[in-house]
């Protein structure tokens, strides 16, 4: 059986966005683009409304590369019991309140019971400093938190 992975939006924007002059996010893409292309039939893969709402954001040319890659994935839908996992990683600093959207991402793939969520947000979601908070907080609500890992760290050996 297949795992449950969650796409957060910064996968789809790495994998739709013109090839980047910056060396960090250049390798990002092309690890991106690799994982998609060797290692993503491996899972099941989701998605979310908050990310088709997020990936539809912005330049109307760059928004539908975006949602072409979301086309047909199963979305998961926020609910009250998503609204309460999110409020509680940010009212307990697991995720800072600026980045509300962030808690919901991570609330959605808890809630939804995803094995993983790909992003590559490093700075609120994949954040080691971060992980433990993340997870006592789903626990403590009931839920079992996905492995959050960058898809550098899913591709297939």
């Amino acid at each position: 059986m297949k795992s449950k992975l969650y796409l957060e939006t910064s996968i789809v924007s790495y994998l739709a966005a013109r090839p980047s002059r910056d060396l960090v996010v250049a390798a990002h893409q092309q690890i991106t683009a690799e994982w998609w292309e060797q290692s993503r039939h491996r899972f099941n893969l989701y998605t979310s409304e908050l990310v088709i709402q997020e990936a539809g954001a912005g330049d109307l040319e760059a928004a539908n590369r975006r949602l072409a890659f979301l086309a047909g994935l199963p979305s998961l839908n926020i609910h009250e019991k998503v609204m309460i996992l999110a409020i509680a990683l940010l009212d307990a600093r697991a995720v800072p309140h600026q980045a509300v959207e962030d808690a919901y991402h991570i609330a959605l793939a808890a809630v939804h019971g995803m094995d993983y969520l790909l992003t590559w947000n490093c700075k609120h979601i994949a954040n080691a400093t971060m992980w433990s908070r993340i997870g006592g907080i789903c626990r403590a609500q009931g839920y079992e938190p996905p492995a959050i890992a960058t898809p550098e760290q899913l591709q297939e050996e």
